[in-house]
């Protein structure tokens, strides 16, 4: 799951030379710079306050704050949890769509629980027991035979939509075939497509002509209270996958289309009473919704409010003053807002590790970067405290990225696996071993090339700054082209493009659309997901051994074994010295004082589990 993702445009980007001058650059590229820089120059003051702490470790009496960290993989202020009131969000984005069908940033996945439901959903618990499924509409887990191919589930009784009419097995499907639909419900993630139907015969609810809608054959309904999936092949994920939101359900006679986002249907506890694309949403009670059918939710506030500011120093101020309860987009105080709350507000902050990793990427389609070798040199020639303090530091930033599988997936190893020593010895960089990379790959004397990197992040720009200065001491000269990051699925995600503007090394971020290697992983490593257009196989990855370690996993149902496979792939990705990982990324996330039952989960990447979040006071 990359940061929220954005139309298609037309390549277009600045270029920065290693000697620092600019060129083709626009106005608004010239402004994003200057943020960049001025980013940057605040990362010393910020690692020093997150040094010295400052603020209130321990609960604030005063403040009714929990502590520091207090919400970190654990719950706080669970016993302090009142019904009612309204809970409060606030974001500097919408989401990319509140369709169920078509949403694809974390926060909304993580939010759309609010108003939908699916067969199986996440743990309501912190951590990693939060990202194993449980029980939603369904009965239970489901009953598996024909070898893995075949899962059969039961439906709840009493579980209904707004209007008071049942949720039917046959909703369910509805709203399953609906990802089919991408013509017209494009951007939301199509696993389920790709195990149900990977030949894509299917075309969708919308061309579907039969009279009494026959739908998917892979999915069979014999009555209101039963459904039956048929997988081609086996996948050991599959029940993952249907606890993403893109398995709820939709009425048939309720599904607007392209516009049903806007209001969706709801299937939980809340549903729309307004929405104003851009500017806020708010959700009350379904009053239709019955706790006695639903597990999971416990549905503690009457009302939850939504504002969208794209003015994030606002925000983040507005949520130390307590004016807002959560940040909905889960990305972490800005620089200013982390300095303000490390001082003086440390008790509400949390600072968990996400299941993002933050890196650099070499395609092999640019010379010379399909000789490993000069993958290497980048690797040992980089500074790695210097690229971990262009991120933010520490608390800001995250630990020392060593290899490319996040810690919170099922087979990471975090920093105890470090293969390039670049946590270790040669944390600072080692010039020596890669100038004997740089003469293994023919190359002694270095050479040129360029990273690309998204203009409006600013923390990987002051990460490309750093890494092209640690490249210079070996002879390898970086130009930096910067382009507007709506514009990447365009621009990096165009193998074609990526080729023919040479851009040697990519600097991007990623994390899990479900907490496996799999959900991570797939995308990135897999031949079978190089695109000609919005392709994330970046380093253009062809190897038998990585694809046939996939095909193992997915049909392998021993979690065990299903985590020693994922460490297995994760090495080869690392033995390939495909990446340079930057960071294990961490976000500084603020809580109000007035929330209770707050953790965060390894389901959403370490953002905090929205569903049963609930206040100490409904006044």
């Amino acid at each position: 799951m990359p940061y929220p993702k954005r139309p298609v445009s037309s390549p277009t980007g600045s270029l920065i030379k290693s000697g620092g001058s600019e060129i083709v650059t626009t106005q608004r590229t010239s402004g994003r710079r200057k943020q960049a820089l001025a980013a940057a120059a605040v990362v010393a003051g910020l690692l020093t306050t997150a040094a010295c702490g400052g603020g209130n470790d321990s609960g604030d009496s005063k403040s009714g704050a929990a502590g520091f960290n207090a919400a970190n993989n654990k719950v706080a202020q669970a016993d302090q949890v009142k019904k009612g009131g309204t809970l409060k969000f606030v974001t500097t984005q919408d989401a990319d769509s509140w369709d169920t069908t078509r949403g694809y940033y974390g926060f909304m996945w993580d939010f759309a629980r609010y108003y939908s439901r699916q067969l199986l959903t996440y743990k309501t618990e912190p951590g990693a027991e939060g990202a194993k499924v449980t029980p939603d509409l369904a009965t239970d887990m489901g009953k598996v035979s024909d070898g893995g191919k075949t899962y059969t589930f039961t439906l709840r009784d009493g579980i209904t939509w707004e209007d008071g009419k049942p949720i039917t097995s046959k909703d369910v499907k509805y709203g399953i075939e609906r990802v089919w639909a991408q013509d017209v419900l494009s951007g939301g993630p199509i696993y389920l497509q790709q195990m149900l139907d990977p030949k894509g015969t299917y075309k969708g609810p919308y061309k579907d002509k039969a009279a009494d809608h026959l739908g998917l054959k892979a999915i069979d309904t014999p009555d209101d209270k039963t459904i039956v999936f048929h997988l081609p092949t086996p996948n050991s994920d599959f029940l993952q996958v249907l606890a993403m939101v893109s398995g709820s359900p939709v009425r048939q006679d309720k599904d607007t289309k392209s516009k049903y986002g806007l209001h969706p249907f709801s299937s939980g506890p809340y549903k729309f009473q307004s929405y104003s694309p851009g500017k806020n949403l708010v959700l009350v009670r379904n009053t239709s919704w019955k706790a006695s059918s639903d597990p999971v939710r416990k549905a503690y506030p009457d009302k939850i409010t939504l504002d969208i500011s794209t003015n994030q120093v606002d925000s983040d101020q507005r949520l130390i003053n307590g004016d807002y309860d959560v940040d909905a987009s889960q990305t972490g105080l800005g620089p200013q807002g982390r300095q303000i709350a490390l001082k003086q507000h440390k008790a509400n902050l949390d600072n968990p590790v996400s299941g993002f990793i933050r890196y650099a990427v070499f395609p092999q389609s640019v010379k010379p970067f399909d000789n490993i070798h000069c993958r290497k040199a980048v690797i040992y020639a980089a500074d790695h405290v210097s690229l971990q303090t262009a991120r933010g530091g520490p608390i800001a930033g995250g630990d020392i990225g060593t290899n490319m599988l996040p810690p919170s997936v099922a087979g990471g190893e975090g920093q105890k696996y470090d293969p390039y020593q670049i946590a270790g010895a040669n944390k600072n960089g080692n010039a020596d071993l890669a100038k004997q990379e740089l003469k293994a790959c023919g190359q002694p004397n270095g050479f040129s090339t360029t990273i690309a990197v998204r203009n409006n992040k600013s923390q990987e720009v002051a990460t490309a700054q750093s890494l092209q200065a640690a490249l210079k001491k070996v002879g390898i000269n970086a130009d930096i082209y910067q382009y507007d990051g709506s514009q990447s699925p365009g621009i990096i995600g165009s193998p074609s493009n990526v080729a023919k503007k040479k851009l040697g090394i990519i600097i991007m971020g990623w994390g899990p659309d479900f907490p496996t290697v799999q959900g991570y992983g797939i995308p990135l490593w897999s031949s079978k997901y190089i695109l000609q257009s919005g392709n994330n196989n970046y380093a253009l990855i062809k190897d038998k051994t990585i694809d046939g370690l996939f095909d193992q996993y997915t049909q392998t149902l021993d979690e065990a074994k299903k985590a020693q496979i994922s460490t297995e792939i994760n090495h080869k990705v690392m033995e390939g010295a495909y990446y340079l990982p930057f960071t294990f990324e961490k976000f500084l996330n603020i809580r109000s004082s007035r929330l209770a039952n707050v953790y965060t989960t390894d389901a959403y990447s370490g953002y905090y589990d929205f569903v049963n979040l609930g206040l100490k006071s409904t006044k």
